[in-house]
């Protein structure tokens, strides 16, 4: 567990993330963060959770049509 400071940064209050944080969340200046609130408090994330709702839905349109796709692909 690491224990970050919210800081000041202008009007706002912020949180700086320590180097091996980001390098462990493959984050870079200017990359989007997605806080989701868990069981036991919030996770923050990379990834967008919404992402993974339009990739399940994707998954079922191809599963349902697969023959249809297997026929164009020939």
């Amino acid at each position: 567990m690491t224990a970050l400071k919210l800081t000041q940064i202008g009007n706002s209050v912020g949180l700086i993330l320590p180097k091996e944080l980001l390098a462990r969340l493959k984050l870079e200046k200017g990359d989007t963060v997605f806080v989701t609130e868990a069981a036991n408090g919030v996770n923050l994330s990379p990834y967008d959770p919404a992402l993974d709702e339009e990739l399940a839905l994707g998954r079922e349109f191809m599963h349902d049509y697969r023959d249809t796709f297997h026929q164009l692909a020939k």
